[in-house]
């Protein structure tokens, strides 16, 4: 009891001098004030959840806010889990007459979704949830641990000839868990097909082109980036770095919006709404920590946000990033704004498939630094490129 005494006698007269320390902290450090420049409409924020399916909620949202540029609706919910077994169907076919000489796993791309918009037209939200598991959200760890397990059963070919059931089976697994395949449904009163319901929407994906930047192919030439996700091996048109984020700002300026493919890795990612490139080596070494990363205190001008200068990103940067793997292709998000900080600096407005997750309830502002120097591609309606540029790549 005495030790207790002694202890809460030394905590107590500690209090004044900790208040006192308190008082005379620094104020809290201002954060990112941003004005937005340029917002062009986008469908409510939906959650991937615990899926690797970022590719298609990022082009489906791409595709619901051309949509709603085109025919002047308010809103629209097109069902991923269409697009994902349908692309599990055509990846497994693939998979196996390469002996499963191919990436089979949950991660793809964007042209993927355009594919099957293409071959196999697109569904509502309400038509096909893909939640037949008794889960809320998407859970596809087990879906695509058994679709792997059963197309590399395939490939062993213990008959060492195929049968003719093998696919119904592997769209047995896709139906288990994502629902069936509808052959027909009601909107408002109207019957469709899936084909019927993409032409009554206008999607043409013949009107998006994947756009990328890189040195290890010629410029103003297409090539198939290669990344484990582009199973389908589709191509991109090649740009320099200035070109592609003229294509970028010149899009949302005229109204549309972008498919953005990114690392998202990076150190300046941040799990809280903003991304950046901080230019880390240029900090003072010396002294504290804080010093280390973020310079002193008193260097900082007032009202300013407490970042440190961004790197200035260069063609060679973003080559070498891909070259050594220090720049990878982790996610696809939807670009639809554009905004400037305090400091008028640019960021992109883009729309993530987390939920509400982060500081702005699923929206991240990315900085003109972070998009020159991490994306992987864009993929843009082609009406979006400026004409010159179109010319460029042939394109008409």
């Amino acid at each position: 009891m005495k030790k207790i005494t002694v202890s809460l006698a030394l905590a107590l007269a500690a209090l004044p001098g900790f208040a006192q320390e308190s008082k005379n902290a620094a104020p809290a450090k201002p954060e990112y004030e941003f004005t937005v420049i340029k917002e062009n409409p986008i469908t409510s924020i939906k959650d991937q959840n615990r899926s690797g399916t970022c590719w298609c909620f990022s082009a489906l949202s791409l595709i619901e806010s051309e949509v709603m540029r085109e025919k002047g609706i308010d809103s629209l919910d097109l069902s991923e889990m269409f697009v994902v077994s349908k692309s599990y169907h055509d990846r497994g076919i693939k998979y196996v007459r390469l002996d499963g000489h191919l990436n089979f796993a949950a991660g793809s791309s964007f042209g993927d979704v355009l594919h099957v918009i293409e071959d196999y037209g697109i569904v509502p939200q309400d038509v096909m949830t893909g939640l037949n598991y008794g889960t809320a959200l998407p859970e596809h760890s087990e879906m695509d641990a058994a679709l792997k397990g059963y197309v590399d059963a395939i490939v062993k070919n213990p008959n060492r000839t195929l049968t003719t059931a093998w696919v119904n089976g592997l769209d047995g697994i896709l139906e288990a868990y994502l629902g069936e395949i509808p052959e027909e449904f009601e909107v408002d009163g109207v019957k469709y097909t899936p084909e019927s319901y993409r032409d009554y929407l206008g999607i043409d994906p013949s009107d998006y082109v994947s756009l990328t930047s890189f040195t290890h192919h010629p410029f103003y030439s297409q090539f198939i980036i290669e990344v484990c996700d582009n199973w389908r091996w589709d191509s991109s048109y090649n740009l320099p770095l200035d070109e592609l984020m003229e294509v970028m700002y010149n899009a949302i300026d005229k109204g549309y919006t972008i498919g953005w493919g990114s690392d998202v890795s990076e150190i300046g990612f941040s799990r809280n709404g903003v991304a950046t490139v901080p230019d880390i080596d240029k900090t003072p070494a010396a002294g504290s920590d804080q010093e280390r990363w973020i310079g002193k205190s008193e260097e900082k001008d007032a009202g300013q946000a407490d970042k440190p200068q961004e790197k200035v990103i260069t063609q060679e940067m973003r080559q070498d990033g891909y070259d050594r793997k220090t720049t990878t292709d982790d996610h696809g998000m939807h670009i639809y704004g554009l905004a400037k900080d305090q400091n008028g600096t640019n960021y992109f407005m883009v729309k993530n498939s987390w939920g509400d997750a982060g500081k702005y309830n699923g929206i991240w502002y990315v900085s003109d630094a972070f998009v020159r120097y991490k994306t992987m591609n864009i993929v843009v309606n082609k009406n979006a490129i400026p004409k010159d540029i179109r010319k460029k790549l042939g394109i008409k």
